[in-house]
């Protein structure tokens, strides 16, 4: 591991509990996420970089892996930083754009009646508003993607993982195989592929199939050790993507077993595999319901179908 890069460990408000950001104490120095915005977290921030010599106004440029809110919130406390790095959708969420947000709203209410969602579990405007309230208040100065590269970090590449979110980039030290990893690779769980509204004119992400894909394209690459944004930090072997995608075939074999039986629509499946939890998560457990059917439809297992402007999975004939 780079003995210049040093973790920082942020409470949050959130059910995932501790985030972590790291230093890159080189020239410039350059921080990677930014935990979320709440004095506790900016207390916790000062504290550990004087444990490390270190004074905010000495971070000169951030980079961000991801949009959400336990990964931007505290940008904007960093009086000297001149430059924020990001992925554009980031940037959308960060200046709290109106037309992208208007889309994201109608956009959601249009999938959730073909999703057969009953009124009480939309709150897609509450989830939206609880992430303005702790996010960043400025915007990127750089909008960045993969291959390309960010002043003073030559040696690392930039990786496209998009799944746990749309805008979620890695970051590589070619030299000492290091990666900055964000929510995409946690040591002890597998990310939540989360189901976010598309960019306007594009098809709905399939998170699920995104994150398979950007899991197993990190087997190509020389990695060494994780610098996660929650969890400890781990040294990285292949046979953990192989494991992750196994567990998430295992769970689809559920879902399938259950839609032998039946044709149902993605509400009543996320009933069916989330019986304890979709009442309180619902973003999160149709996130997983609908990954789960995006990639047996994909494998050819099930087919879907639109009754009466809502959607339906059935078994593919070929296994009937």
């Amino acid at each position: 591991m780079n003995n210049t890069i040093y973790q920082i460990t942020l409470p949050t408000p959130y059910a995932v509990g501790d985030v972590h950001c790291y230093i890159l104490k080189e020239d410039p120095i350059t921080m990677f996420d930014a935990g979320v915005d709440t004095e506790e977290a900016w207390e916790a921030m000062v504290k550990q970089l004087n444990e490390m010599g270190l004074k905010p106004n000495d971070i000169q440029q951030i980079v961000l892996t991801h949009h959400h809110p336990d990964h931007t919130g505290l940008i904007h406390r960093f009086e000297n930083v001149n430059a924020v790095y990001g992925h554009a959708i980031t940037n959308l969420w960060l200046k709290q754009d109106e037309a992208y947000f208007a889309h994201y709203e109608a956009y959601f209410s249009s999938l959730y009646d073909k999703f057969a969602v009953p009124e009480q579990y939309r709150n897609v405007q509450k989830t939206i508003h609880n992430a303005f309230r702790f996010q960043g208040k400025r915007e990127l100065t750089n909008i960045i993607d993969e291959g390309q590269e960010i002043p003073g970090l030559e040696n690392w590449r930039i990786i496209e993982t998009k799944g746990h979110a749309q805008s979620h980039l890695s970051f590589l030290n070619e030299m000492d195989h290091t990666m900055v990893a964000g929510d995409h690779l946690l040591k002890h769980i597998s990310s939540n592929p989360i189901l976010e509204a598309p960019l306007p004119g594009n098809e709905r992400p399939k998170p699920l199939l995104h994150y398979r894909r950007t899991l197993k394209n990190l087997q190509s690459f020389n990695i060494e050790t994780v610098l996660p944004g929650h969890g400890d930090i781990f040294e990285f072997q292949p046979k953990l993507i192989d494991h992750r995608l196994q567990r998430q075939e295992e769970r689809a074999q559920k879902v399938l077993d259950y839609v032998r039986d039946h044709e149902v629509t993605p509400f009543e499946v996320c009933q069916f595999l989330f019986p304890k939890h979709y009442d309180k998560q619902f973003g999160l457990t149709m996130s997983e319901t609908i990954g789960q059917l995006d990639y047996l439809e994909e494998a050819g297992y099930v087919d879907s179908i639109i009754r009466n402007g809502v959607l339906t999975y059935k078994l593919a004939p070929l296994y009937t």
